[in-house]
């Protein structure tokens, strides 16, 4: 990154210089410009581990923290999403074979191992890891809103057959400062727990 590129928000002032990135490198935070030109703050990855907890080393990230699969599930039954509710369909779990999920084309729910909470004042965006798009596979989530706690699910969407062992990390976690009103309150606080 270089300097143009270094935009932080420091409460009302805003600075471009390097010294202020550096400041803002050193208190674990990340500065990006968004299409506007105002600054947005993401939180490093040391930030990101401390709101998780329990990690293995190799899920810290520069600018996340690596969640892993826990399980892997086949939808049976239809769901529905209505305007005065929604029904998640049934589900089956999918057994482990010789240490791996083997998987064929098509769409599955998976499970992360971690359990997570999005602190107050922040928002979550989960990413696939690189390595399940160069398999021919995409990892399909939604946002995570401030309060929101749980070991969530996101579709995995399969292209070509492929092997996923229990505990492999598949996704990367990354928080943004955001303005809200109210904390996550909805049907999906505290799955899987």
């Amino acid at each position: 990154m270089h300097k143009s590129c270094c935009s932080c928000v420091f409460g009302h002032e805003r600075s471009n210089t390097a010294e202020s990135f550096s400041a803002a490198r050193t208190n674990n935070q990340q500065c990006f410009l968004s299409a506007d030109g105002e600054g947005s703050m993401f939180k490093s990855g040391a930030f990101v581990a401390d709101q998780l907890g329990d990690l293995r080393e190799d899920q810290r990230q520069p600018n996340g923290v690596d969640l892993t699969l826990d399980a892997v599930f086949e939808q049976t039954e239809a769901g529905r999403i209505g305007r005065d509710g929604k029904t998640v369909g049934d589900r089956r779990q999918l057994p482990v074979e010789e240490g791996a999920y083997r998987l064929e084309p098509g769409g599955y729910i998976v499970q992360y191992g971690e359990e997570v909470r999005i602190p107050d004042d922040h928002v979550g965006f989960l990413y696939p890891r690189s390595s399940l798009l160069r398999n021919s596979a995409m990892l399909d989530t939604a946002v995570w809103d401030a309060g929101y706690e749980g070991r969530g699910e996101g579709l995995l969407e399969v292209y070509h057959d492929i092997e996923l062992e229990p505990g492999a990390r598949i996704a990367q976690l990354v928080l943004a400062e955001a303005d809200h009103v109210g904390e996550y309150d909805g049907s999906y606080q505290g799955e899987n727990l």
